[in-house]
């Protein structure tokens, strides 16, 4: 059994993959289980709350808070194409996912990943012309122009999923074994029998020049937010200015560093618990720390929140802009 586990030689197809376990001893199993749905729920009600929060209330409807709550959905889908599967796996004391299965979560996780960090990027704009330019804001950041943007992050982020799904499966399997709780992009690359995994590797250099421009770009534009706050003469100005700015670097570095780490490390370097250790760090926490880094200490948010939790919620006008 063990020997079929490992190695499935020159086999064209798979109809399963089995993920890693996170312990052999069913108690921690049990534990682990618990551990994930705890964590679970915490990610859904603070994106949920988010969503409804901006969505109910008139005053929210602003490009900021527009681009708010699309992160919190993608930070939704992210959380759930990943946490709910290996819950199961752990309660039944199972590792298996269909290829199908394995498949659509390479998808569905690449689609929210990179859609993710694109809107983080013109969050990152839309502060920028808010505080550098905010004479011309209104012109720049107005309905349509959100619209599109949010847009055009969804499209090319499923476009972006749709690539490396095709360049990752473009490639028979000589294993079925993934050494990692989900469908990683890495581990399964690690698995490919012929020379057609070079088709994704070349996809993810590309990317990570992208990803890199991207990052730069924010750099860029904090520098400039920075120099702008400085020059405010309210030190609650600049409090609040840079309350907002330095979470926002934080995850996106975390984000982008370990995401990094995890494509790009060489096979020989791979160390199994540092593999899963990031693999959490850069799939599992964003999601759970962005309500809370981006919201939870807004005023604003903080407001609707407990008209929303006290049933004093408006159902007009429930979709976007003033």
């Amino acid at each position: 059994m063990d020997v079929k586990e490992q190695s499935i030689a020159n086999q064209s197809s798979l109809t399963e993959f089995l993920l890693l376990e996170f312990s052999e001893v069913r108690e921690l199993q049990i534990l682990y289980f618990f551990v994930f749905l705890a964590f679970y729920l915490a990610t859904v009600i603070g994106n949920l709350l988010i969503i409804s929060a901006v969505a109910s209330d008139y005053r929210l409807h602003t490009p900021m808070y527009f681009f708010l709550m699309n992160l919190a959905m993608q930070d939704l889908g992210q959380a759930s194409v990943i946490i709910p599967k290996s819950m199961a796996n752990s309660l039944m004391n199972t590792r298996h996912i269909s290829y199908l299965g394995c498949a659509t979560q390479v998808l569905l996780h690449v689609f929210f990943s990179a859609s993710n960090f694109s809107l983080l990027t013109v969050m990152a704009y839309d502060r920028y012309v808010a505080i550098c330019n905010p004479l011309q804001y209104e012109m720049l950041m107005n309905k349509k122009a959100c619209i599109q943007m949010v847009a055009s992050v969804w499209i090319t982020g499923f476009l972006y999923g749709v690539l490396n799904t095709g360049g990752t499966f473009a490639s028979p399997f000589c294993s079925n074994v993934v050494n990692q709780f989900f469908c990683e992009i890495p581990q399964l690359l690690k698995l490919a029998c012929s020379d057609l995994y070079l088709i994704e590797t070349g996809v993810i250099v590309l990317s990570v020049f992208i990803s890199l421009g991207c990052f730069i770009f924010i750099i860029i534009t904090y520098v400039h937010i920075f120099t702008a706050v400085l020059r405010k003469p309210s030190t609650e100005g600049r409090q609040k200015a840079f309350s907002t700015c330095l979470p926002h670097l934080i995850v996106v570095s975390i984000y982008l560093f370990t995401g990094y780490f995890a494509f790009l490390r060489l096979p020989s370097d791979s160390s199994l618990h540092l593999d899963l250790a990031f693999a959490v760090l850069y799939s599992l926490v964003p999601p759970l720390l962005n309500p809370v880094i981006y919201s939870m200490r807004n005023k604003e948010i903080k407001s609707s929140l407990s008209k929303l939790l006290g049933l004093r919620h408006s159902s007009k006008n429930l979709f976007f802009f003033v």
